[in-house]
Order: structure tokens, then C-alpha cells, then sequence
């Protein structure tokens, strides 16, 4: 039992580690020189990658979407995450990969091909965890735990709505979407609130394990637990 419990243990720790080694990263580049100088109430966060210190950008988001597969894993394991609500979080990862991948538009220069595909592999991944958490919570709602999950969830969905509601209003007020609201600071919100969301999707992950695990020694009157690792 207790090997079975680090199959959880181990990549929900390794993942948790990750990510907040991640917005170590994150957090620096508004403190540190030239990123610092940027408006971060209005410059997207991937535009430090553009700077000459973007490597930290690149490093931050590749810890996360490494945490996140760890995260991944444990949820695997315990049970608490499978099916469509796994695809969806397996696409929250690979959407991070893609932000780094390819670069977003350096407007200086003009519009890139790989600037679109930066801006799709963002939304991929801002849309994809929240709907993982609520999918993989949805079965679950009588547990503490889960209903955290599907509060994260539920959050970073409604930090979306100002990019959502940008858009779809730009051909009435003729306001660019990316004018009409402080696109920056939305975004880091909404960052904030999907990176707390991993890291309660891991929580849950080794609750669940842990709750899962019954006293089987001499005279506990508990017969060991038959059910397999990766349940």
C-alpha cells in the first residue's frame, strides 16, 4: 500500500515543485531589468519571450507544463481524472508547450504565422484546464476536495469572460479587443488562477489516494485493498 501511494506521492510532489518553481520564474521577470519596464497591466505576459531575457518566459512556462504532466500523472494513478477530462488537461499541456514553441507576434516587425499559432495554443490551453477541472470534478461534487477543483475551475473561466466579452463586443464599439480591456493584467488573473487550479487538481489527486488507503495490519479487521495502482 504504501508503494502504491507513491506512485501518487512522488509526481504530485515532483509537479507541485515544479510549478512553483515556475512562478518563481514568472514573478521575477517583474522585478528584473529589461522586463521590468514593461506595462504589465497591458502587455501579455509572452511578450517577455521577445525580450532579452525571454529565456525565463521559455524556462517558466516549460516548468509548468512539466508540473502539470506530473500532476497529470498522480491524477491518473488516484482515479480522480480520466476520459475527456484527461484529453482536456493533456491539451492544457500541450497548449503550454505550443506558447513557447512558437513565438507570438512581434509587432515591430509585422504579423507571423507563428504568432497565430501562438494565440491558438494560448486559448487551447486557457480554456482546456478549466474545463478539466469541472469535467474530472463533475463526478465527484460530495468530495471536499473536488468541489475546490471545480471551484478553480469555475474561476478561471470567469477570468476568460473580459477577453471573451473583448472580442465579441469589438464590431459595436469599435474598440480593439486587446484595447478595450487591461489585456495584461487579465491575463496574469487568469494565469494565477489556472496555476492554483493545477495545484489543487495534485491535492486531490494524493487526498484521494490517501482516503483510499485502508489499515490492513494484524488486527485491524480490514481486509487489504485489491484495487490496482493506477485504479
Amino acid at each position: 500500500m504504501l508503494e502504491r501511494s507513491r506512485t501518487v506521492l512522488i509526481p504530485a510532489g515532483l509537479g507541485i515543485a515544479c510549478v512553483l518553481v515556475s512562478l518563481g520564474f514568472y514573478a521575477a521577470l517583474h522585478f528584473v531589468s529589461p522586463s521590468a519596464e514593461l506595462d504589465w497591466s497591458r502587455r501579455t505576459i509572452s511578450h517577455y519571450a521577445l525580450l532579452e531575457n525571454g529565456w525565463w518566459f521559455d524556462a517558466a512556462t516549460l516548468l509548468l507544463a512539466a508540473g502539470s504532466v506530473g500532476v497529470l500523472v498522480a491524477a491518473l494513478r488516484s482515479g480522480v481524472m480520466r476520459g475527456g477530462a484527461a484529453v482536456a488537461f493533456g491539451l492544457w499541456v500541450a497548449g503550454l508547450v505550443g506558447v513557447v514553441w512558437f513565438e507570438k507576434h512581434n509587432w515591430s516587425v509585422g504579423p507571423s504565422v507563428s504568432g497565430d499559432v501562438h494565440r491558438v495554443a494560448s486559448v487551447v490551453a486557457f480554456l482546456s484546464l478549466p474545463v478539466a477541472a469541472l469535467g474530472a470534478a463533475a463526478r465527484s461534487l460530495r468530495d471536499t476536495a473536488a468541489r475546490w477543483v471545480a471551484l478553480g475551475g469555475l474561476v478561471s473561466l470567469l477570468c476568460f469572460t473580459p477577453i471573451l466579452w473583448a472580442v465579441l463586443a469589438e464590431p459595436w464599439t469599435g474598440v480593439r479587443w486587446w484595447r478595450a480591456i487591461p489585456l495584461g493584467g487579465v491575463e496574469r488573473l487568469l494565469g494565477l488562477a489556472e496555476v492554483v487550479t493545477v495545484v489543487l487538481i495534485a491535492a486531490w489527486a494524493v487526498v484521494s489516494r490517501s482516503s483510499r488507503a485502508p489499515a490492513s495490519g494484524p488486527g485491524s479487521g480490514v481486509r487489504p485493498s485489491r484495487t490496482p495502482p493506477f485504479a
